[in-house]
């Protein structure tokens, strides 16, 4: 696990914005983008707008078994994203998603200071607390991005595409 990576130009994560025309995005990355700030049922509209992602990039209706696990991985990951930004971090501000033929990344940005990090020692048995320990469990990497002067973070999680 990573906490505070910020992937390298060209690598899965975002091209930092002052990349402009001299470092574009590469073609297959397409991202989704949907404003939480002000909305009410936070956690259904980023599962719904999700799953609309997934359906949109093809990983949705699924050919396979393998194909719906993934699927419901990457709902589940933004599900526990976006409502641990709403318990412990001043709610969320914005969802995107990313998508290229190797991996999807889920990042929720939002205002809140803290450090995510999964509850250890993780206890399966109690109430409450799972849920970056679920992030950790079903990602390839996960993470926090902060930009300097700036309030609040960005949380990312990446899962591999289907085969």
């Amino acid at each position: 696990m990573s906490t505070t990576r910020q992937h390298p130009p060209g690598d899965l994560g975002r091209e930092p914005e002052e990349a402009g025309a001299a470092s574009p995005v590469p073609a297959e990355r397409q991202w989704r983008t949907l404003s939480l700030g002000q909305a009410s049922g936070i956690v259904p509209m980023a599962r719904d707008f999700a799953r609309q992602a997934l359906h949109d990039w093809g990983w949705l209706p699924a050919s396979s078994a393998d194909r719906r696990a993934a699927a419901e991985d990457v709902l589940l990951v933004v599900s526990e994203l976006v409502t641990n930004a709403c318990l412990h971090a001043e709610g969320p501000e914005e969802l995107r998603i990313g998508c290229t033929p190797k991996a999807l990344r889920v990042e929720v940005v939002d205002r809140g200071t803290g450090q995510p990090a999964p509850r250890t020692p993780h206890r399966a048995g109690r109430p409450g607390g799972h849920g970056m320990f679920i992030v950790q469990r079903l990602c390839l990497d996960w993470g926090v991005q902060r930009t300097p002067e700036t309030p609040g973070k960005t949380v990312w999680a990446e899962l591999a595409a289907p085969a």
